[in-house]
């Protein structure tokens, strides 16, 4: 997925704040004639980043043939990993890494994007409705500049009194994920709950964490989390307390220890500085043929890319002021 809701003004890194706060979604047009619509709670003003995680999208449940599904042609990414999770439909992906796949319910689809990557995202032909969520993390310096590549994963349900874990990515109630991150350790878990169940759970307290209301009633650490809202919790917790109301609930939990670095964040770029992510941009726009390069000398860090595809996304003009590195 891409973030076609490029601003003028760059995305930073925000620290601080109490909890739980509530981050409220905006919707975004993906763009095209039929734009699927997505409700966006990261980044915002308010904050710009939960541990190492930089971006949700949360959408549907979406009847395709009205929407139009997702339809969102070859882009490039640096600096970030891409995370893809899904209620119902699926969606299949196609890289310039070589790998391909198909996500679907319970399973999660994990793009590191590195140096630089382009891919492609569609509901499948047989997807009549559409809901999941996206999700992007910040890569740290360390391991900013790797080789692309991916990773799909379909982890063991975890069952409990009244509840059913799915997790993704790290480690929670007992089940840890094999996918390699790339990052200071994170998390990413599904959580539902039966209508009235009660679910504690034993988390790091070196985490910040923010739990995303997909369906129901659900009150956390004894507030009220109103549908489609991303709940943010600090640091120095070492257990959640979850429990559902009078409706079933379902729900994302996501975590991770403060990136603790300076970054630049702006269209599907991650960087350090206004340079480093206006090369990106030119790298991105030479290799699709929409603007000279710069030097004369393309730098095919997004590509190669198979034929016969739809045409890629054009990058939107830069901001007429420089992107300033915050943290």
């Amino acid at each position: 997925m891409t973030n076609l809701d490029a601003r003028p003004e760059e995305v930073v890194c925000a620290e601080g704040g109490g909890g739980p706060q509530l981050l409220p979604p905006r919707d975004v047009p993906l763009g095209g004639p039929r734009a699927m619509t997505v409700r966006r709670t990261l980044p915002q003003r308010r904050r710009s980043l939960i541990g190492s995680w930089c971006f949700l999208d949360h959408y549907g449940p979406d009847p395709v043939s009205a929407s139009g599904g997702m339809r969102v042609a070859r882009h490039p990414h640096t600096g970030l990993a891409t995370v893809s999770l899904l209620f119902t439909g699926a969606i299949a992906h196609q890289d310039s890494a070589g790998y391909r796949a198909i996500v679907r319910p319970g399973e999660v689809n994990l793009m590191v994007a590195g140096r630089g990557i382009s891919h492609q995202e569609f509901s499948t032909p047989d997807t009549g409705l559409l809901h999941g969520v996206q999700l992007w993390y910040a890569l740290p310096d360390r391991t900013r500049h790797t080789a692309p590549t991916f990773e799909h994963y379909a982890p063991e349900p975890v069952p409990g009194p009244g509840s059913l874990l799915r997790v993704y990515l790290g480690a929670l109630a007992g089940s840890v994920s094999p996918v390699r991150t790339h990052t200071p350790p994170l998390l990413a878990a599904e959580i539902a709950l039966d209508a009235g169940a009660r679910l504690e759970l034993a988390v790091d307290p070196a985490f910040e964490h923010g739990v995303l209301l997909d369906a129901g009633d659900l009150v956390l650490e004894g507030d009220p989390v109103p549908a489609g809202h991303l709940a943010y919790l600090p640091p120095g917790r070492a257990r959640l307390v979850l429990q559902a109301g009078p409706r079933p609930v379902r729900a994302l939990l996501i975590g991770g220890e403060p990136l603790g670095e300076r970054i630049v964040m702006w269209w599907n770029f991650v960087g350090r500085s206004h340079a480093e992510v206006a090369a990106y941009r030119a790298a991105w726009q030479a290799e699709i043929g929409a603007e000279p390069a710069p030097d004369g000398e393309a730098d095919p860090r997004f590509g190669p890319y198979p034929e016969g595809q739809p045409a890629p996304l054009p990058a939107p003009a830069l901001p007429t002021v420089p992107l300033r590195p915050r943290g």
